[in-house]
């Protein structure tokens, strides 16, 4: 009977390998077209791969835990005579097995083992951009750091030996030995992936202003909704709102040109394990708030379990995190690499407001809310007026 190899598909844009979570089947066993026969994760999501046709497993290659980059063979599925026809298979040799090598985490005295073989991505970042953060790096150390996989952030605690606070070779084996002595679990991949962002996000002058605004009138109008959006939701309509307006504030400098966002596409921060995802709402603009509940809660479940497609990820053009949920008043939280701006929502709390009418304090529930921006596209002015806008809207929820 001929067989076909299982192949690690493209799994989504720049992701150049996967490593595999589970293997439900054993070998010998008979599945069906379209059957999920790996469960794998990328730094972003748990994914499967399937197979075209019917067969029986009889082989499989692949390994729990280890890493398989693109194309890979997985292993070999047994298929039918017609079925072989149909998808042009002849009976030649299969291709050997090429698995990338799985990211090393542990450190030995003699040799620090730390590579990847490929570096971790995140979609849409437009320019290239390395961080810096140990000057008097010598070529030579620059080659040892590239050899090791480490980024200059990495070794921001070093004290450096050489002259004028140069780290030296020395310096750098000092201090992988030192690590040894602590207690290293390796980091999951999406934690790799947000660590990248950032670096990559603050080699930008990146600053924030605040605005309380009051939730009360907010609060009210939801609790009258059949379907109930969250303050994360009413928060999002009115920034995309915003931004319909005049979307050259969400633009991205590149080189000496503002380049504008061709469609107002809003994402929102989601907590997942290790780290956070950011799920996209496309058009956020051009549907009414009630349009938007279903749609949200449910990148919000795809997103906790991990299963957001391509599709509902990356190419936006801001984001909206909700850091009250943690209990949290305010914070400073940065945009990602393709973003200018980040609005957040701290959480809410009975605040005193002097009332004129009554001419007394009045208590309301007040939040902060902070907006993070680029500050060589955007200016506190215009940042300001961005956010007196987005409360201008929440006061008004029935427009949204």
């Amino acid at each position: 009977m001929p067989q076909i190899p299982i192949i690690m598909p493209q799994l989504g844009e720049s992701i150049a390998e996967a490593t595999i979570v589970t293997i439900p089947f054993a070998v010998g066993s008979r599945v069906e077209s379209d059957t999920d026969v790996f469960e794998v994760e990328t730094n972003k999501a748990i994914m499967s791969v399937t197979v075209p046709c019917a067969g029986t497993i009889q082989e499989i290659r692949a390994i729990p835990g280890e890493s398989y980059e693109v194309g890979a063979v997985l292993g070999l599925l047994e298929i039918s005579h017609e079925d072989a026809e149909r998808l042009g298979v002849c009976d030649a040799p299969q291709p050997p097995l090429e698995k990338t090598t799985p990211e090393k985490h542990t450190i030995t005295q003699n040799e620090a083992s730390w590579k990847s073989s490929v570096e971790p991505t995140v979609r849409g970042l437009p320019v290239p951009a390395h961080a810096e953060g140990v000057s008097f790096l010598s070529p030579r150390m620059k080659a040892r750091m590239t050899e090791l996989g480490l980024h200059a952030a990495d070794l921001a605690s070093i004290a450096g030996s050489g002259a004028n606070g140069r780290v030296t070779i020395e310096d750098l084996e000092a201090f992988l030995e030192d690590l040894e002595r602590n207690k290293i679990t390796p980091a999951s991949s999406m934690r790799v992936a947000v660590a990248d962002a950032m670096r990559r996000s603050w080699t930008r002058p990146l600053a924030t202003v605040v605005l309380p605004i009051s939730l009360d009138i907010l609060l009210a109008h939801r609790k009258n909704q059949t379907l109930k959006a969250g303050p994360a939701l009413y928060t999002l309509r009115a920034l995309a709102i915003a931004l319909g307006e005049n979307s050259a504030i969400a633009g991205r400098l590149i080189g000496a040109r503002i380049i504008h966002p061709r469609s107002i596409d809003i994402g929102f921060a989601v907590e997942a394990a290790d780290g956070v995802l950011v799920p996209v709402i496309r058009n956020a603009d051009q549907f009414r708030l009630t349009e938007l509940v279903e749609r949200y809660n449910r990148l919000v479940e795809l997103a906790r379990a991990r299963r957001l497609s391509s599709r509902d990820t990356g190419g936006s053009i801001a984001t909206i995190t909700n850091y009250g949920v943690f209990g949290l008043t305010m914070a400073t939280p940065i945009p990602l690499p393709e973003q200018t701006l980040l609005v957040g929502m701290g959480a809410g709390q009975m605040t005193p407001c002097w009332d004129k009418e009554q001419h007394c304090f009045l208590p309301i529930t007040e939040a902060q809310f902070t907006l993070s921006f680029d500050h060589r596209v955007l200016d506190g002015g215009a940042a300001g007026r961005l956010l007196l806008r987005i409360k201008e809207l929440l006061n008004n929820p029935e427009t949204l």
